[in-house]
């Protein structure tokens, strides 16, 4: 099952019939940022969302928190201060320090 996702956010699906019946309430809810998908037979068909929404171009993704997140120089090694075993499955893991566990 595929969700519609808009920015990040699983959109609400409506059927038809439904959107339909709640439209003036449902065109509101888009209006004020929170787009929703009307489907056929279960069949995602549109994405409703406000005239003003940002473009998918416009929208700043990488760097959005920078300078908000600090992250110590030793946070690849928490594992092996918190005695914490690392499951992956990814060989090249195993050289870092610290309990790790191929699964």
């Amino acid at each position: 099952i595929r969700f519609p996702i808009h920015q990040g956010v699983i959109m609400q699906t409506y059927n038809i019939h439904d959107a339909k019946s709640q439209l003036s309430r449902l065109v509101e809810q888009a209006a004020n940022g929170e787009p929703f998908v009307i489907a056929k037979a279960g069949k995602p068909m549109v994405k409703v969302i406000a005239l003003n929404a940002p473009e998918l171009s416009q929208i700043k993704r990488f760097g959005f928190m920078a300078g908000q997140i600090h992250v110590p120089e030793d946070f690849d090694r928490m594992g092996e201060v918190e005695g914490i075993t690392l499951l992956t499955a990814d060989a090249h893991v195993a050289e870092y320090p610290g309990s790790v566990q191929l699964v």
